[in-house]
C-alpha cells in the first residue's frame, strides 16, 4: 500500500533526525499494511520480548477480524447473510457494541455494516482492479440500508453464564471493521507494552500512530503525510497516550478514466467519497487508538461542507481536512499543534 510504506518511512526519518540514541525497532506486515514498533530507553531483551508479544497480538486480531478470509468476523457475515443466529465471544461482542455506539454517534456515517458495498467496489482485496461495480447490485445494496442497528446481541440461552449470540434482521449486513481494527490494535498494543514494563514507545500501524511516554527528553515527533506530494505536510509532537489517525484518498484506491475512486465509501449513496484528499484527527484517553481510526471516517465522508459539525458530534477537537483543491481546513486546537513544512499552503481556520 502506497500510504502505509510512506507513513512508516516518515516516522523512521523523523525518529532518526531527532536523536542518535539507540531505539529498538521492529517491523511486520499485518492488517494489509506495514506496522512498526519503536521502543526507547528499555533493555534490548525486554524490548524484543515486548515487541514479539505485540506482533503476536496483531496476528491474533488479524485472524479474528478479517472481513473476507476465514475468521470469527467472516463467520458472522455468513450467518447474517443466511438469516441465522451465531454465538460470539466476549471480545467480539464488545467490539460490535462499541462500533455500534460510534456509528450511532456519527449519525451513521461510520458504518462497518456496509462490507457488501466494500466488496462490490473491489476493496476487499490486496490489489484493486480499475472497474466500476454493477449498477443494479449497487442500487440494491444501498436500498437495503445495512447498518449496525440491524444487529441484535443477546444471550444464547437463559442461563446466566450463557455466551452471547448475534443475529441481523437485515441480511444485507456484512461487517467490515477495516475502519476500526487498526485503532483497536493500537490500544491493545499500548496495553501489552505497559504490562511488560515498556514506558516509552511509538506504535505505527499504517499511519495510525500512538505514543507512550517520551523520546528521551523530548516528546515523540511524527509527520502527517502530504496527500499529493512525497514527504510530510506537517509535523507535530505526540504526547503520552495520544494518537493520530488519517483517512485519505491516496491509501487504497484505483483510477479509471482519469477519476480517483478511494476505499472510503459514503453509506448514504454507496459511492467512494469525492472532494476530500485526507482527514487527520488527534485523540487521547483510554480509547485513543480506536477513536483515531474510527472517528476520522465520518469526518472524511461529511466533506468540506460539514466536517466541523461531524467532528463536534464525534467530540473531536484537533482535526485537519484537506479538500479537493488542497486547501487545509482545521480547528484552532489542531493548528496550535502543527508545524507546516510549507508555510504558504492555503489554510482555512474553522469558525
Amino acid at each position: 500500500m502506497k500510504f502505509a510504506s510512506r507513513a512508516l518511512l516518515l516516522a523512521a526519518l523523523l525518529l532518526s533526525a531527532c536523536t542518535k540514541e539507540a531505539i529498538y525497532q521492529e517491523e511486520s506486515f499485518v492488517f494489509g499494511t506495514r506496522v512498526e514498533i519503536s521502543i526507547y530507553g528499555s533493555d534490548e531483551n525486554q524490548a524484543r520480548n515486548a515487541s514479539a508479544a505485540v506482533m503476536q497480538e496483531f496476528q491474533r486480531l488479524h485472524q479474528l477480524l478479517h472481513a473476507w478470509k476465514p475468521s470469527a468476523l467472516s463467520e458472522l457475515n455468513t450467518a447474517f447473510a443466511a438469516g441465522k443466529t451465531v454465538s460470539v465471544n466476549p471480545e467480539l461482542e464488545a467490539i460490535l457494541r462499541d462500533a455500534s455506539a460510534l456509528s450511532q454517534q456519527s449519525g451513521g456515517l461510520f458504518n462497518p455494516a456496509i462490507g457488501g458495498l466494500v466488496r462490490l467496489w473491489g476493496f476487499q482485496a490486496d490489489e484493486f482492479l480499475p472497474a466500476l461495480p454493477d449498477a443494479q447490485q449497487l442500487a440494491a445494496l444501498v436500498a437495503a440500508q445495512p447498518q449496525m442497528g440491524d444487529i441484535s446481541l443477546r444471550p444464547l440461552t437463559k442461563k446466566k453464564s450463557s455466551p452471547q449470540s448475534a443475529t441481523s434482521r437485515n441480511r444485507a449486513v456484512q461487517l467490515d471493521l477495516g475502519g476500526y481494527a487498526k485503532g483497536y490494535a493500537l490500544d491493545r498494543a499500548a496495553a501489552l507494552l505497559k504490562q511488560r514494563g515498556i514506558q516509552h514507545a511509538l506504535i505505527n500501524i499504517g499511519g495510525n500512530i500512538m505514543a507512550l511516554g517520551t523520546h528521551g527528553s523530548r516528546p515523540w515527533r511524527v509527520g502527517i503525510q502530504h496527500p499529493r506530494k512525497p514527504g510530510p505536510l506537517a509535523t507535530l509532537e505526540l504526547h503520552d497516550g495520544e494518537a493520530i489517525g488519517t483517512s485519505g484518498d491516496y491509501q487504497r484506491y484505483f483510477e479509471l478514466d482519469g477519476k480517483r475512486y478511494c476505499h472510503v465509501l459514503d453509506p448514504r449513496n454507496g459511492q467512494p467519497v469525492q472532494g476530500v484528499q485526507a482527514v487527520t484527527v488527534l485523540t487521547r484517553g483510554a480509547r485513543a487508538g480506536v477513536l483515531s481510526d474510527a472517528a476520522s471516517k465520518p469526518v472524511f465522508i461529511a466533506g468540506a461542507g460539514a466536517w466541523l459539525a461531524t467532528a463536534q458530534k464525534m467530540q473531536l477537537h484537533e482535526v485537519l481536512l484537506i479538500d479537493a483543491v488542497g486547501t487545509v481546513h482545521l480547528t484552532t486546537a489542531m493548528q496550535k499543534r502543527l508545524e507546516f513544512k510549507d508555510k504558504n499552503i492555503a489554510r482555512k481556520l474553522a469558525q
